[in-house]
């Protein structure tokens, strides 16, 4: 059984979980990080449905995180979803 993501008004973070190892583990990236990371030049830009639309970098963020030791609730910073250099 999986959730939805959701935006979560008071906080500012859309809220999402991510099955990490047969695992539900619970996260958050602030609307501000996915505007940056992902629309930019835009100002009327929805964080839920940015969130959406880059779900499986966003995803993979949270799986790296967890692999790194963090524990849940993981809470996504600007580094790790910034855009890696074109190679």
């Amino acid at each position: 059984m999986s959730q939805e993501p959701f935006f979560h008004l008071a906080s500012g973070t859309v809220r999402f979980w991510v099955l990490v190892d047969g695992q539900l583990v619970g996260a958050s990236i602030p609307k501000e990080t996915l505007h940056y990371r992902y629309h930019a030049q835009n100002t009327d830009d929805d964080p839920l449905a940015t969130y959406t639309a880059n779900a499986a970098e966003i995803d993979a963020a949270v799986r790296r995180r967890v692999a790194t030791g963090s524990t849940e609730p993981v809470m996504l910073r600007d580094a790790d979803v910034r855009a890696r250099p074109q190679t």
